[in-house]
Formats: structure tokens, sequence, C-alpha cells
């Protein structure tokens, strides 16, 4: 397992931004993996784990303790269609494994960069389509007891954007189960994909909503939306120096959600209306790409090297050269403009380490 010493992490994050880690390791088996895990809790030793790096904002200061980034490889699919992956594995490249399988329940999200063992942990989701709906099972590693352990899907506490790996019922428990390996449950449709759920994709495959196309079809029309958003990463492309989506859209109360139409209203007219979504008894959901727009942020917003992206506005870039208080300085512009412009306050989606808005 290699080992490095004051090593700069900017380079493992899609932002390119963060400083230093105090040790830096890489761990290419869940064998090598927990023994790092378990070696720090025994020191008392801060621990940061990175996949990908494309839903995390490291602080300019880095991270004094070990850093270990995730890069186990290995992936099965059953005859049953269980699609089972260490967390290391790229995302893309297990979804491109499922749609060649003619299996479905994941090619809405094609393109969403990072590693398979974040995905839980985020309940990744894109185009009405979110892991949640086909993990069965999480191996884990639980720091808490120094045990290996099993958990299935409905002792993850999976919600919007979320689950109890990212946000524990005890705040103590946090950071206490690191993924080792995630359980797919796919379908086999016929070829087809899973009925389209988002209208932007059945507009451009031309289906109504809750129609089903082929599922080569399906992904490379994802694909091609997030390559007009600057949602899939390319070194020479700065709009995709970015953490993806920067703010999760508002769940509001019918309270609150009232409370924003009048808003709405008195700022852009009687005409004017927030977009609502279902999203439980009693709650509505609404699109903060719409909120930042409209509250003066326009795509490409900024003029340093942290702005708006020029594709997406959702996504906050790093055009070069910027360190992460620059991100954090937009950040905050953002989500106090928003905030006076609707009353809406707008939460990070990705993760911070030594970082705060």
């Amino acid at each position: 397992m290699q080992h490095l010493a004051d090593s700069p992490l900017a380079p493992l994050t899609t932002l390119r931004l963060g400083g230093p880690a105090r040790r830096l390791y890489e761990a290419t088996t869940t064998a090598e993996l927990v023994a790092v895990v378990r070696d720090a809790d025994d020191h008392g030793t801060p621990l940061l784990l990175i996949g990908g790096g494309s839903n995390l904002v490291i602080g300019d200061e880095g991270f004094d303790g070990i850093v270990v980034r995730v890069a186990t490889k290995g992936h099965t699919l059953s005859p049953s269609g269980l699609l089972s992956s260490d967390a290391g594995v790229r995302w893309d490249h297990l979804v491109e494994t499922a749609v060649d399988a003619g299996l479905a329940g994941v090619e809405f999200l094609s393109g969403v960069p990072g590693s398979t063992g974040a995905t839980p942990i985020q309940n990744v989701g894109a185009y009405g389509q979110e892991v949640a709906e086909t993990i069965s099972l999480v191996e884990v590693y639980d720091r808490k007891t120094g045990r290996m352990d099993m958990l299935d899907a409905s002792e993850c506490g999976f919600s919007y954007r979320d689950s109890m790996f990212k946000t524990p019922a005890d705040p103590a428990d946090a950071g206490r189960f690191v993924v080792l390996r995630v359980h797919f449950q796919l379908r086999d449709e016929g070829g087809l994909s899973a009925p389209v759920r988002y209208a932007e994709v059945a507009r451009v495959l031309g289906v109504e909503p809750g129609g089903r196309v082929p599922l080569a079809t399906a992904r490379e029309t994802v694909l091609g939306l997030r390559r007009g958003k600057g949602m899939v990463l390319d070194e020479a492309d700065h709009d995709t120096w970015s953490a993806g989506s920067f703010f999760t859209n508002p769940v509001l109360t019918d309270a609150e959600f009232a409370a924003l139409e009048q808003r709405v209203a008195d700022r852009l007219g009687a005409d004017a209306a927030a977009p609502r979504y279902p999203a439980g008894e009693g709650h509505a959901k609404t699109s903060a790409a719409w909120l930042i727009e409209r509250a003066g942020f326009a795509k490409g917003h900024g003029t340093g090297p942290a702005r708006i992206s020029t594709k997406h506005t959702l996504a906050l870039t790093n055009r070069g050269g910027a360190k992460t208080e620059d991100l954090l300085a937009l950040a905050r512009e953002v989500r106090d403009g928003v905030r006076e412009a609707f009353g809406v306050e707008l939460v990070n989606e990705p993760v911070f380490v030594g970082a705060e808005l």
C-alpha cells in the first residue's frame, strides 16, 4: 500500500482544491482499506476517506491526519441481476456494465462522477432515479465495533440525497461506517429502461413521462444532457472543475412553499411561479437553480477564479488558480442572495472538510 507524507489533496478532487494531507495512503484491496482505518482509529488519528473526490470540498489548510484514497476495483454480476461492486470502482463504469448486460435500474445515473462506495452515502440521484431504488445490501466496516457488517437497504436511512451514513441519528456516529462493497439488484426489462420520470429526458427522447426506451438510448441521452451542462468530467473544460450540483433542491413545508410563492409574486410579478414537485405529504420540493437564477445569479457569474458554471447554474467552478476560500465566498454570496430574495436557505450538497459556509 502506497504511503506519501504531506501530499496535496487538490488533484484527488474534481474541484482541484484543498491543501495537503499529513499522510496519504492508497488502498487497492478491502483488507488494506480496513487495516489502515483500524490503525488510524487505534492511534486516535483523524481519518478522511476519498473515492472519486467529486462531492468533496477540502479547506485550504488541508487535512491534519490520515487520508485514504479508496482504490478497490472488483465487481461481479450474478445471473439474477445482482451487481456487486467494491467501493473504489468508478461509478459510471458500473452503470455501463449494467446497461451492456441489458439490466435496468441505474441507466439514468450515467455520467455521475465519483466512486461506487460514495453512492449510498449521498443516495446519489439524477434525472428521476436514485441508487436507493436498487441497493439491496451495503457491506461496511463498523469503526465502533471493529467488525465487518452487512446492512440491508432498509437500515441505511435513505432519503433525498441523504442516508444514515451521511446524517446519522446520533451525531456521535458520524463517520462510523466505512463502505466496502455495494450490492445493486437490477431488473431485466427486456432491454428497456425504467420508466422515464424526468420531463427534460422525456422531451429529448420524444416520449411521454412513464415511457420506456432502449437502455443504450437512455444512457447516451443522459450523457449528452450532462455534457451540455458541464457535468461529465473533462480536464480541458473548466465548467467540469466542480463538485456537481453545489446546492440541493429545497424541500419545504406547504406553509413555507406558500410563503415562497408570495415572495416570488412580490419580486417577479403575479404570473411568476416557482417550480413545485412532490416531496411527501405536507411538503413540496422546488428548484435551487430556478431560485439562484431569479435571485440575480446568471450562468458565468463571478469575476474571480471561482465562478458559476457557464453551462449550469447549480455548479460552482474553479476556473484555474482558485483557492477553496474563493469558492466558499462565491457559495456564501449565492446562498445569502437567495435567502434575501426568497426567504429560502440553500443547503450545500458536497461534503465539507476543514471548510464551512
